[in-house]
């Protein structure tokens, strides 16, 4: 256990240990402003010693970068001010973080009824195979999108956070050009192949680097699984994996963090590697785990009203242990409890707390 707890450096990135609180969406920011409650929350977890925190997904400068108007924005000075107020809070209390940084593309209507200004867009109009929601982006709303992409990582460096992250995964924007069935395009952003279909990824990316210099450390999401499909593979081999992540790091990013719903799970038959090992093992890049560590059941369940309780560690370990990534994301264990990574330091297991949907319902 000792050596989750040892300090990790890259770049701009000088943490005191190697868990990372993972990303996740809480709408708690009404018109799109953080306010003192969730910087207080951030705080608990960086005060409960969570080495780096990244924050939940906040969406870019485009008119339909959101189907949730309570979804904090990563733009314009209200939500700027919040978000300093945010660092600040967690850097006092001696822990650090990054935005992560989103644009949902194609979505479906918020249950709520509420509808961004202009309609959704992304590459070719639809998030999921039969479902067109939204528009296909013109080559001035691409340019255009990217350069939000540069701003909100310029102003994530500006404010003092220590990192950023760019959301490629989940079936959001980024993830919907990657993906054959939401990627018709027949243009330069399009292509038959996984390589070809990076293009719009890798110019992100190339923008986000040009904008905070080449000390500042980028993470980039991604997942295999879709919404629609959790089977869903768009890398089915080692080679298809490394054609998609190759260009990715050349252009600029310094930590894969690789979405699984189970980190125990093999990505490939013939090795008990998981995503962010192969990610690892292809790139030479360092890399985040992440899937339902420390609990019984998957994350996606909790959104079904699932509860988990409180699992080993043990092969999470073991796999740390021979070095298949760097860095591990707690999702839930840390929505319930701030002081997880505490108790986990001090072999205080009998204290860890299951996670039950009411957690989803505050920030606690």
């Amino acid at each position: 256990m000792n050596k989750l707890f040892q300090p990790f450096s890259l770049k701009s990135l000088n943490i005191k240990n190697r868990i990372v609180m993972a990303p996740m969406t809480r709408s708690f920011s009404p018109n799109g402003v953080p306010g003192d409650n969730v910087a207080a929350y951030y705080q608990r977890r960086a005060q409960g010693e969570v080495g780096l925190i990244l924050s939940e997904g906040t969406v870019i400068n485009r008119p339909a970068s959101s189907n949730d108007p309570n979804i904090p924005r990563f733009h314009g000075d209200s939500s700027l001010n919040g978000w300093q107020k945010v660092i600040n809070s967690v850097h006092a209390a001696g822990g650090s973080m990054g935005p992560q940084i989103w644009h949902q593309g194609v979505m479906d209507n918020h249950h709520s009824g509420w509808l961004p200004l202009t309609p959704f867009e992304g590459p070719s109009g639809i998030n999921r195979p039969g479902n067109t929601n939204g528009l296909a982006m013109s080559d001035k709303n691409i340019a255009d999108t990217i350069a939000a992409f540069g701003d909100a990582a310029a102003d994530a460096k500006r404010l003092g956070f220590d990192t950023v992250e760019i959301h490629g995964a989940h079936t959001y924007l980024i993830d919907q050009f990657f993906n054959a069935d939401t990627n018709l395009r027949t243009d330069k952003y399009g292509g038959k192949t996984l390589a070809e279909r990076t293009r719009f990824a890798v110019e992100v990316i190339k923008e986000v680097r040009s904008r905070v210099g080449e000390d500042f450390a980028i993470i980039i999401r991604l997942s295999q699984w879709k919404g629609y499909d959790y089977s869903y593979k768009m890398a089915k081999t080692p080679e298809e994996m490394e054609s998609w992540l190759t260009p990715l790091a050349d252009a600029g990013v310094d930590i894969f963090h690789a979405s699984q719903r189970r980190f125990w799970e093999p990505e490939f038959e013939g090795s008990d590697l998981n995503f962010a090992g192969w990610a690892k093992k292809l790139t030479g890049k360092a890399s985040i785990t992440v899937g339902s560590v420390g609990l019984s059941g998957e994350f996606m369940a909790a959104f079904r009203g699932e509860s988990s309780d409180p699992a080993s560690l043990d092969e999470l370990l073991r796999r740390f242990d021979r070095g298949d990534f760097d860095l591990v994301a707690v999702g839930r264990p840390l929505l319930a409890d701030a002081d997880w990574v505490k108790k986990i330091k001090e072999d205080r297991t009998s204290e860890l707390k299951g996670f039950a949907k009411e957690a989803l319902a505050e920030l606690l």
